[in-house]
């Protein structure tokens, strides 16, 4: 298998519906089983390719996606604010679809890192007759319960940094800290959307830091900062817009059937192992890996994927 990303054979943008244009890119053997990435933020984009390394390229078909209002995808969240509440779990579910449907493709194999995860799980809950198999890395849900872990009570375990990030948030009487965020990262003026942003990533660089593979993040400029910030805020603050507790794990007798392999670090203390270990339970053709020296990513990890990948590549 190469050692660098393979290069994509064709790419494209392709019009939704609504001003809104999806970047896609195929890379691999266009003539293998097809595969599907989904990439984490929300609004962190595909970045560099380099998913596309873990697949072997001469067995998959691989497609990865620029998730609505992010990276090369058109028109980016925060050029169009006053459109943001069209930017829905159900609203990229339709997106994925309409990329399937223009590439001709009938069923593939799907996965995803983190936010990736969850995007991945409703896409398979909304379409499970064109989901062949599932590799679900540093698992999420996006429920309620995580999400105010990620913005409250992890802040026992960080308490100085907590107290920044609250205290910089200018959240107002009953309001979640992340429901300030959103609140200013959408409508805010300009610099005040800049700081907040800042302020925001900040607080996500410090509750993955006891990852013993942690690295800052790395943004290639203020709007993309400001971009991950909008859409990150905007999807945790609606719970991800999949309304009802817990609503993924309830609705798993969709998807039990489905083979799969969920991988997580059992020092994610950001995203603690208990949710791919509900899901687990609740998914009879799942199998779950737990990395125990690692956090939210890591080599180990990235190897299990791909070997994940290799034993799903002769499945129909």
């Amino acid at each position: 298998m190469p050692n660098v990303p393979t290069e994509p054979f064709e790419r494209g943008l392709l019009h939704v519906g609504d001003g809104q244009e999806i970047y896609w890119e195929a890379s691999g053997n266009p003539q293998g089983k097809p595969a599907l990435f989904l990439h984490g933020g929300p609004g962190s984009g595909l970045g560099s390719g380099g998913y596309r390394r873990r697949f072997d390229p001469e067995t998959y078909l691989v497609v990865g996606i620029d998730q609505r209002g992010c990276g090369r995808s058109r028109p980016l969240a925060i050029d169009a604010l006053e459109r943001l509440a069209e930017n829905t779990t159900q609203a990229l579910v339709a997106d994925i679809e309409a990329v399937r449907t223009h590439l001709g493709i009938t069923r593939w194999l799907v996965s995803g890192v983190s936010w990736g995860t969850t995007l991945a799980l409703a896409y398979a809950q909304a379409h499970p007759d064109r989901v062949s198999a599932m590799v679900l890395v540093a698992v999420t849900t996006t429920s309620r319960a995580e999400v105010d872990w990620l913005t409250e009570a992890v802040g026992r375990v960080f308490p100085e940094a907590w107290q920044r990030f609250a205290d910089a948030s200018g959240r107002r009487e009953g309001e979640r800290i992340v429901e300030a965020y959103a609140r200013r990262l959408a409508g805010a003026d300009d610099p005040d959307r800049t700081r907040a942003a800042h302020d925001w990533c900040s607080w996500e660089n410090a509750h993955v830091s006891l990852d013993p593979h942690h690295a800052p993040m790395v943004f290639a400029d203020a709007r993309a900062q400001r971009t991950f910030a909008t859409l990150v805020t905007h999807y945790w603050s609606h719970d991800g817009f999949l309304r009802g507790a817990d609503r993924i794990i309830a609705c798993m007798d969709r998807i039990g059937h489905i083979p799969a392999v969920l991988l997580h670090g059992r020092l994610d203390i950001s995203g603690p192992v208990m949710t791919p270990w509900l899901l687990h339970q609740r998914w009879p053709a799942s199998r779950l890996h737990i990395v125990e020296t690692e956090g939210h990513g890591g080599p180990e990890m990235i190897e299990h994927m791909r070997l994940a990948y290799d034993g799903f590549s002769a499945c129909s």
